[in-house]
């Protein structure tokens, strides 16, 4: 078990890894072992709560496809265990970015003094500005 928050835990049987290539450097070793992990997840087909499947599909990730299922490539270490780590600790992140909600923003209104500061700073630069043409005899 995965535990995302304290009531929250994600089952291991709903992640699905294939070990793949890693791609770049690796020198003789790299054609023959296959340490990089695809980790898929489907969201609709999870046990996580209708909160976070709603979550989910309406965040804008590259790494969350149409149909709703997550693919998470890692690569980054040499070893197959490490990466399978790496990978479940990235679903884990992703997770909660999704689920965490922002407070919405309310619109403010300039004052009458950062306003006045503003145009008179304007008015200056124009007049710094206005200085800089031809001088004519």
């Amino acid at each position: 078990m995965i535990q995302l928050s304290p009531t929250v835990a994600l089952d291991e049987n709903e992640l699905e890894f294939t070990a793949i290539r890693a791609q770049g450097a690796g020198g003789q070793n790299v054609n023959k072992v296959s340490s990089a992990i695809h980790l898929r997840f489907d969201i609709q087909a999870s046990s996580l709560p209708d909160f976070y499947k709603e979550r989910l599909l309406q965040f804008k990730d590259q790494r969350i496809s149409k149909e709703g299922v997550v693919v998470i490539k890692a690569q980054q270490h040499r070893t197959q265990e490490k990466n399978r780590d790496d990978a479940i600790a990235r679903l884990v992140q992703l997770i909660q970015e999704a689920t965490v909600v922002e407070k919405p923003r309310r619109p403010t209104k300039a004052t009458k003094s950062s306003q006045k500061r503003r145009m008179d700073s304007k008015t200056q630069r124009g007049k710094i500005k206005a200085l800089r043409g031809r001088v004519e005899d």
